[in-house]
């Protein structure tokens, strides 16, 4: 007896196993990260990070004789994204969750889908606003509001501003997704990826040699090396070339839904393997900033 499998509805169970996967992952490297903030400086920190991933990705890229981006056009987008979404992106990122838990710091990316929604208004005719989606954004910036309050009533001036180079590193990582989606999907995830990282971790390295000192006489600690290593090889190279590959195939707003997910399992893990805290404003506000996302990216059903 022949058994006929339905390519369609396999490929969708292939799409769901790595929409989770990518869920669980995203979720873990806020831990790492704060971890690793205990023995390095941040931008050294991020810098290495991307290092280590974009040479395993223009390997995976010569491997698979994948195309490689040559038109200066491709190569310009590539150098603009990888600048905002590497450099600015993931220096904010580390710099501010020296001050901040690792829930919250995932909490505040969050709103990525909320600063992408407005921005893709203006470069995808598809992606348009909607009362619904405005009232999303409109919660979600309440509950950004409670948890700056929180953060400079109860945490000092340094939780504050940690949580607001959170926010704007999310404001640099939606406007670079909007741009990779209308200008990037001809190019293979790897190389993309790769040519992203490269262009975005110079900068990184530049600065973090000039402000934190020679890199080789930092405190290469077994925590440090295993959290970079981590944030290399499954956070970065295997994370985004999952998440190119799952927008190819689905919907936007679908890939979107990882963004409910990871604050959760981020608060979880920070709890249990941190012993993080969270106080009643910041859990409401989380709540509040989940909830708008949720209004912006889960369809309604007619």
């Amino acid at each position: 007896m022949v058994v006929l499998i339905d390519d369609q509805s396999f490929s969708m169970k292939k799409a769901l196993v790595v929409w989770l996967t990518l869920s669980c992952i995203w979720g873990s490297t806020w831990s790492f990260i704060k971890v690793g903030l205990r023995d390095l400086p941040p931008i050294t920190f991020a810098a290495t990070r991307f290092l280590i991933a974009a040479v395993i990705l223009w390997l995976l890229v010569i491997l698979r004789r994948a195309a490689i981006p040559r038109t200066r056009r491709d190569w310009m987008i590539l150098a603009w994204t990888g600048l905002i979404a590497f450099t600015v992106n993931y220096g904010l990122i580390f710099w501010g969750e020296q001050y901040i838990t690792s829930g919250l710091a995932a909490v505040l990316q969050a709103t990525i889908p909320a600063f992408g929604l407005i921005i893709a208004h203006f470069y995808l005719p598809s992606e348009r606003m909607t009362m619904r989606k405005l009232a999303g954004v409109a919660i979600g910036i309440a509950g950004v509001g409670m948890i700056f309050y929180d953060q400079l009533k109860i945490e000092g001036s340094a939780a504050l501003w940690g949580s607001v180079a959170l926010v704007i590193s999310s404001v640099c990582a939606a406007y670079s997704n909007v741009l990779v989606k209308a200008h990037c999907r001809h190019l293979d995830p790897a190389a993309l990826a790769g040519g992203q990282m490269v262009c975005g971790l110079a900068p990184l390295l530049a600065f973090g040699a000039f402000w934190e000192g020679n890199p080789f006489l930092l405190r290469w600690t077994e925590p440090a090396v295993i959290s970079i290593l981590y944030l290399a090889l499954i956070g970065s190279a295997l994370a985004f070339l999952l998440y190119y590959w799952l927008v190819r195939r689905i919907e936007v707003t679908k890939t979107m839904l990882i963004a409910l997910v990871t604050p959760v399992i981020a608060l979880l893990i920070g709890m249990l393997r941190l012993h993080e805290e969270v106080s009643w404003r910041v859990g409401t506000g989380s709540a509040a900033i989940l909830s708008g996302i949720s209004l912006i990216i889960i369809q309604r059903k007619l």
